[in-house]
């Protein structure tokens, strides 16, 4: 498989196809393919897995795409304006917010995991459910916003703003701590609480979220006068 990732803030993930290689994706993410490829819904792993990824933000039914005849290409597109990153799964399992996956190779593996703990389902931005990605190949994460992939020394830690915390390598310790004193707390802009990621590992961060936008743009959306 090859595959290159273009454009700036709105971008596609271009992926060529041998006839006998497969790529799957979230359903809804193609945004096009050439004549001979063939896509398919495909509920990977049974009826208990398909549900789990729907809980963790993906779709029921993953989409398989296949090459018939030579050489095949499709294109995936995220759902809002931001970031396309390549994780190469075989280095190591990754940890991914809710809805972050958006294709893959085949002998990647996505299930849905789970907080583990309890503060951290409560104050995380991200609720109960965060998406596993393991097995091998490549894999794709879309979210909104330009990212900051930074790779994180033995203990070293980064404290990032509630939500903005994209995907995390296995390796890396996620937690849920104070943002500071009160008054930081009440006038800092960032809530109570901040995301503590602590290395050894990559974390990928983004400048924004999708609430943040949505939020940002209430005051320009036409009105009924």
């Amino acid at each position: 498989m090859r595959y290159t990732i273009t454009g700036d803030n709105l971008q596609f993930v271009n992926v060529q196809l041998e006839a006998n290689e497969v790529l799957q994706s979230v359903a809804g993410s193609m945004a096009y393919m050439t004549g001979n490829m063939v896509m398919e819904a495909k509920m990977q792993g049974g009826l208990m897995r398909g549900l789990g990824r729907a809980l963790s933000g993906a779709s029921l039914f993953l989409v398989e795409y296949k090459s018939k005849g030579g050489t095949g290409i499709v294109g995936l597109a995220g759902s809002a304006p931001g970031k396309i990153v390549d994780l190469d799964i075989g280095k190591g399992r990754w940890i991914v917010q809710k809805t972050g996956y958006l294709g893959s190779q085949e002998t990647v593996d996505l299930k849905i995991a789970f907080q583990r703990k309890l503060g951290n389902i409560f104050f995380g931005g991200e609720g109960l459910v965060l998406q596993e990605l393991s097995g091998t190949g490549i894999a794709f994460v879309a979210a909104c916003g330009d990212f900051n992939i930074v790779d994180l020394k033995p203990g070293e830690q980064y404290k990032v703003a509630t939500s903005k915390a994209v995907a995390w390598q296995d390796s890396v310790t996620y937690d849920i701590t104070a943002a500071g004193g009160i008054k930081t707390a009440l006038f800092g802009g960032e809530g109570l609480f901040v995301t503590t990621l602590t290395g050894p590992g990559k974390i990928i961060i983004q400048s924004m979220t999708l609430s943040e936008l949505a939020f940002a743009l209430i005051p320009y959306l036409p009105t009924n006068r």
